[in-house]
């Protein structure tokens, strides 16, 4: 099936964590040779629902047909710049019969599990199925090496897994 995804990095911060994770999953599904975007919320400057958020809300998301969220702990939630590109966005046009795949990053030991449900619930609200396999990654700090690769060998093959259950679903 010609999927396409799109990997969406769910923070602004530059040079984050959540980032580097988000670039990972990029380079294997480059490396399983599906079709995919990379959108991180960098790009997203204005905060608002205007002619810059519609270009890129046409770009990265109305298109996809799965989605890639990689997010990061904020408050035991997700960062409030992601709800608010959801909540910015055409919810009829972009969101209902699509997939996503929740991988939740956190500096403590929790992995940002709360924040993997806030988002499920969100998602599911929208028409979203979201994928069972919802990996919570802790002390992601502790699983980079000094250029910002993951290193750590059951991490990196929780996400093969992962990915390779997506990519079926």
């Amino acid at each position: 099936m010609n999927q396409l995804y799109t990997i969406v990095s769910g923070t602004h911060r530059k040079d984050s964590n959540t980032l580097k994770i988000a670039r990972y999953y990029e380079s294997v599904l480059q490396e399983k040779g599906q079709r995919y975007e990379f959108f991180t919320l960098e790009e997203w400057k204005s905060f608002e629902r205007d002619a810059h958020f519609i270009e890129l809300e046409k770009k990265y998301m109305v298109p996809a047909s799965k989605l890639i969220f990689i997010v990061p702990e904020y408050n035991a939630s997700i960062p409030g710049i992601l709800k608010l590109m959801i909540d910015c966005s055409d919810y009829k046009g972009v969101w209902p019969n699509k997939k996503a795949l929740i991988t939740g990053v956190a500096i403590g030991r929790s992995g940002n599990i709360r924040g993997i449900d806030h988002l499920s619930n969100i998602l599911q609200y929208l028409n979203v199925t979201v994928h069972p396999n919802k990996l919570p990654i802790s002390l992601v700090h502790t699983l980079l090496d000094e250029h910002g690769m993951l290193k750590d060998a059951a991490v990196l093959a929780a996400i093969h897994a992962q990915l390779n259950s997506f990519i079926d679903f």
